[in-house]
């Protein structure tokens, strides 16, 4: 199964429009939610997150993306660690549920025994869904995926929101947790149709399993170290500290996550199926990381000039101490484009052990940051997370300069006219503050100019990336225009 050029294109506007989409509506939510329910419970829930994210990551267990990876795979393979997902949910939600006690003696939160255990409900929901997800990813069939997505979000963000609105607390944002991802399996049920048959195969769950450990070590590394400082937080300081902190990386993150998850969904099952053309692999990893740097760097430089108006009119002035947060780690946010094709082209030619080993290295650096930040407060903590980043880019982009001859000089090269761009269209919008004009005002002109600014340079200097996805764009519309006609 070969993908062509326009499936690939039309598989990542598919993606990054339902990435768009239910953010968008997620981040309405958020809004409301976080006007009606105060920092200290969203704390609560930021904590056990954490827990419920390693636990998704065990049920992974690198085994879905396997079967993206995997050239051949069948039913038969799906439906295997179908089996082996589900049974694993089931044995880690009462693991989360006798540890529930210990953890909230360790940090001292008796509220977070009930919230854990229920919120552990999701597990298994998770575990199906993770399969359709897979099945999805490796069909290019992420036009179905908006759908699930897209309806969940709204039926879990009211439900969440009618709570919060009648005094529920906590237990809003954990009804809101719960039903969404209740709702994208049940919706994912019908629109993408896949149904596993009752069979697990031990010839087909080994190679899966060799190949998908690796890859489970390395994000269960990932997620327990991106996650480590959210945990020492919520140990040394107020849950309240701990939701600032959570919301500063939230709002950028957001940003992040839904341009680096389409890109990513899209990358590995195309890399994966031309895993042995080293050139074109090459090509289309200098192309993603020129585009991801193109709408991803305007908008993180935006954040961090409009952090405070943004704040205060959309979360109220409440939520103000998570303004430097955000600017800090939008700053940390400014590396991870560079390593993300990477990072893919390495796991789809089948070097799992190379992102195994390197995360050990990585994460062994972090332990020592966090180690010597934590004696110096929060913002030292926050701090850390940029040199930490700033110091993975060049163990990230290490691998390929012998795998694929691309050099650490050249990969960097490739995100610069984005980087300088984006640096003069904030030192344009930044004066702004001293005007004498409402925070709305401000917010409004600032986001403006910004946009006139930042395109208007990428014309004029014909930016490659900016140019190639004007053209891509004036493309498809004469195409849809050529079918009306």
């Amino acid at each position: 199964m070969s993908f062509s050029r326009e499936t690939v294109a039309k598989s990542f506007l598919w993606k990054l429009f339902e990435r768009f989409s239910v953010q968008i509506i997620q981040f309405v939510v958020t809004i409301v939610l976080a006007r009606l329910i105060v920092p200290s419970e969203y704390g609560i829930i930021s904590l056990i997150a954490i827990f419920i994210q390693l636990c998704e990551v065990i049920i992974e267990g690198g085994l879905n993306t396997a079967l993206v990876q995997k050239k051949d795979a069948d039913n038969k393979d799906f439906s295997t660690i179908f089996f082996f997902s589900v049974g694993v949910s089931f044995l880690l939600y009462w693991v989360m549920f006798f540890a529930a006690i210990p953890i909230a003696r360790f940090y001292s939160q008796p509220t977070l025994v009930p919230v854990i255990r229920i919120l552990s409900v999701n597990l298994l929901f998770y575990a199906i869904n993770s399969i359709q997800r897979a099945y999805v990813s490796k069909h290019m069939l992420f036009g179905k995926l908006f759908y699930s997505s897209f309806f969940s979000v709204i039926l879990s963000g009211i439900i969440g929101i009618t709570m919060a609105y009648k005094g529920f607390g906590v237990y809003a944002l954990v009804a809101q947790a719960i039903s969404n991802q209740l709702f994208t399996t049940i919706i994912m049920a019908f629109t993408v149709r896949w149904r596993p048959d009752f069979v697990f195969s031990g010839e087909r769950f080994k190679p899966l399993f060799g190949y998908g450990w690796k890859i489970f070590g390395t994000s269960f590394i990932i997620t327990l170290f991106v996650n480590a400082r959210k945990l020492v937080i919520g140990k040394f300081f107020q849950p309240a500290t701990l939701a600032f902190y959570e919301k500063g990386d939230q709002i950028p993150s957001l940003v992040m996550s839904n341009i680096f998850t389409s890109i990513q969904a899209i990358l590995f099952p195309v890399f994966s199926e031309d895993q042995d053309d080293r050139p074109r692999i090459k090509a289309m990893m200098k192309r993603s990381t020129k585009m991801s740097c193109l709408v991803i760097y305007p908008l993180l430089m935006g954040l961090i000039v409009v952090a405070e108006p943004l704040v205060s009119l959309l979360l109220t002035d409440k939520w103000l101490p998570a303004v430097p947060f955000i600017r800090i780690l939008c700053i940390s946010y400014f590396f991870m484009p560079i390593t993300l094709s990477n990072w893919e082209a390495i796991k789809a030619m089948g070097y799992s052990d190379i992102t195994l080993k390197l995360e050990i290295l990585k994460k062994v650096i972090d332990v020592l940051i966090l180690v010597v930040s934590v004696f110096y407060g929060v913002y030292a903590i926050a701090w850390g997370a940029v040199l930490y980043n700033f110091i993975c880019l060049f163990i990230n982009l290490w691998p390929n300069k012998k795998l694929l001859d691309y050099s650490i000089r050249e990969q960097i090269s490739a995100a610069v006219p984005s980087l300088l761009i984006s640096l003069v269209m904030g030192a344009a919008i930044y004066w702004m503050h001293i005007l004498p004009i409402s925070r709305l005002a401000l917010l409004s002109s600032q986001i403006v100019l910004g946009a006139i600014v930042y395109i208007s340079i990428c014309y004029l200097t014909k930016e490659e990336s900016f140019m190639y996805l004007l053209g891509l764009l004036k493309n498809n519309y004469k195409r849809i225009l050529f079918k009306r006609s």
